[in-house]
């Protein structure tokens, strides 16, 4: 994990990064959140334009992406929210029942 050498120069994000790295040694899983965190605030620091001037465009993509992959796989997705009720049929329904 290349994030965790560029880390070293901010405290609060290498020991974010040591923490998730930690429990990946230990085989356990990072919730998303700490996932998030860590490409918030590494991209707040500029360490991923550190990454991204230090490695060709295939690399950055291969230290950064399985993260982002594991926060979409994570991330909880919310419900989506119906604009009409269910009991409504809009073919048959009145059209003032429909706004």
């Amino acid at each position: 994990m290349d994030v965790l050498g560029e880390a070293a120069g901010y405290p609060e994000l290498a020991a974010l990064t040591q923490s998730a790295y930690d429990e990946l040694a230990a085989g356990n899983q990072v919730p998303y959140t700490v996932l998030s965190d860590i490409l918030g605030k590494a991209s707040e620091k500029g360490v991923l334009r550190a990454l991204h001037r230090q490695y060709s465009p295939t690399a950055f993509d291969a230290i950064i992406m399985p993260i982002c992959a594991e926060v979409d796989r994570q991330k909880p997705v919310p419900p989506r929210r119906r604009t009409e009720p269910e009991d409504i049929d809009p073919f048959t329904a009145p059209l003032d029942q429909l706004r």
